[in-house]
């Protein structure tokens, strides 16, 4: 009995923590939807909608960054219908989580690293900027203050207060749901997860992208733990690197109202995933680049 309390106890804790790194990333998010709404409003909106052209190569570069906050930014920008859905694409294909810091303590080399960030960063604007002209109009019909309506934020109480409503609101389900995840997670072994990865054709790179779709850094963690150690090949990585967008899914379906866009969202990240991935491991570009 102890012994089940002292793991769950572990279990709790290291989800709250996740869910506690991601606190600051969501706040942030809400206090400026909340700026651009009370503050600028409509301008802000335009000026922004004028530069949506560019948004997939901000948004690519800025998915970049060692942290899996920006792509929880991102949700909550687009379900404002403030970015463009390249925008968003290009966000959660870029973003890495956990992966740098991986891969650094694993010993990779700095080299490699960055060939693994460039290759997602080129493959993060092709998709963004082909999504943005396939579909060429702007959401436009929901609002910052649209979704401020719906999530009952009371904004007449000032930008603060509905900031951290929406804030909390969205943490309280971050962290139900990492707490579940957690438990899955402590009970299946590396070895497990190793054979469910490695070595099968095809089948690899769909398993490693299916296990970047979690919505929680250990994705990226246990995908580049295990190419670092040679259990997964370099198109599997690319594949499971390529969906995991951290906690941005998750943000994406509990804040965008429409359902079947947020899986035909999710539908395209593992589409992009499984087929770059068996490009990269299928073509000899894997050995090329020297991954």
């Amino acid at each position: 009995m102890l012994e089940f309390l002292q793991e769950a106890w572990h279990i709790l804790l290291h989800a709250a923590i996740d869910a506690l790194k991601i606190l600051p990333f969501l706040f942030f998010t809400y206090l400026l939807m909340e700026w651009l709404e009370h503050r600028a409003g409509e301008r802000v909106e335009q000026a922004i909608a004028r530069a949506g052209h560019a948004g997939p190569a901000i948004g690519g570069v800025l998915g970049l960054l060692p942290q899996c906050g920006f792509s929880a930014v991102a949700a909550g920008l687009f379900s404002g219908r403030v970015v463009t859905v390249g925008t968003l694409l290009a966000v959660f294909l870029a973003t890495s989580d956990e992966m740098i810091a991986v891969f650094l303590g694993e010993g990779l080399a700095p080299r490699t690293v960055l060939i693994v960030l460039a290759v997602k960063l080129v493959i993060a604007l092709a998709v963004g900027f082909l999504a943005d002209l396939v579909f060429c109009k702007r959401q436009g019909e929901l609002h910052v203050s649209d979704l401020c309506h719906e999530e009952g934020c009371h904004c007449e109480r000032g930008i603060l207060r509905s900031a951290l409503h929406h804030t909390l609101h969205i943490f309280s389900f971050i962290l139900i749901i990492n707490i579940a995840l957690g438990a899955v997670l402590h009970f299946v072994s590396a070895e497990q997860l190793a054979a469910v990865l490695g070595g099968v054709p095809v089948l690899g790179q769909l398993a490693a992208a299916l296990v970047g779709l979690i919505p929680n850094c250990a994705a990226s963690v246990a995908v580049a733990t295990l190419y670092a150690r040679g259990v997964l090949s370099a198109g599997a990585m690319l594949a499971g690197l390529l969906t995991g967008a951290g906690v941005g899914l998750l943000v994406l379906f509990r804040t965008n109202k429409h359902l079947r866009q947020n899986l035909v969202f999710a539908a395209v990240l593992l589409l992009v995933g499984v087929v770059f991935g068996c490009v990269l491991d299928y073509t000899g570009l894997a050995a090329l680049l020297g991954l």
